[in-house]
């Protein structure tokens, strides 16, 4: 499952990175996207095993609302059959790691997963945003849009997190922890942007 808000409006914000994931993935093995629930999906293979890419429709509070009817469908144990791509205020840009379990670390949509599944004990693929400049509050910086000088970061983040997916279906979380835990592309010098107002879309 990738985590995003859907629209246009949020298609280039931080909070969207998990969406890019999922769609970079789809976009390399051509698959279709279609309507299903209150998600969009395309079916993949990773290996040997097909999977489901899923992104919600339902805005990143009510993420759960989703995935929770997949996992019932599908009889999916979320400990090993659940990996949810989301970004992570507490992480720098160009940090990305894997981790199971734990609490939301505040990411709304993530809560809600836990929510609806009633378990902690999923996988999540965490990519790194920063925490807000000083001046930003944390709703307007998710829903901030990328800067240019990010761009070619972002692409690289992505890219290797599909290479993180397609490990975790392809050989498990552990495997996928061994090779990519180590990602950093933080930029050496950011610049911080301008203050924004909050918006209660987050």
């Amino acid at each position: 499952m990738g985590l995003g808000n859907p629209g246009a409006m949020y298609a280039a914000t931080r909070h969207n990175v998990g969406w890019l994931v999922v769609d970079e993935l789809a976009r390399q093995e051509n698959a279709v996207w279609r309507k299903d629930g209150d998600a969009e999906v395309a079916e993949v293979r990773l290996g040997r095993e097909k999977a489901l890419l899923v992104k919600p429709q339902t805005f990143m509070n009510a993420s759960g609302r989703a995935v929770a009817p997949f996992a019932r469908f599908y009889k999916l144990e979320p400990s090993t059959d659940l990996l949810v791509a989301q970004d992570d205020l507490d992480s720098p840009f160009g940090l990305l790691r894997l981790r199971k379990g734990g609490r939301s670390g505040g990411q709304n949509g993530v809560k809600d997963i836990i929510a609806k599944l009633a378990t902690e004990d999923f996988a999540r693929l965490k990519i790194g945003i920063s925490r807000p400049p000083s001046g930003w509050d944390p709703a307007g910086w998710v829903l901030s849009k990328w800067r240019p000088e990010e761009e070619a970061t972002l692409r690289d983040l992505v890219a290797i997190g599909v290479k993180a997916v397609r490990t975790w279906g392809e050989k498990g979380l552990l495997d996928a922890q061994k090779d990519f835990n180590g990602t950093d592309l933080r930029p050496r010098e950011a610049q911080a942007p301008s203050p924004m107002p909050a918006t209660p879309d987050a």
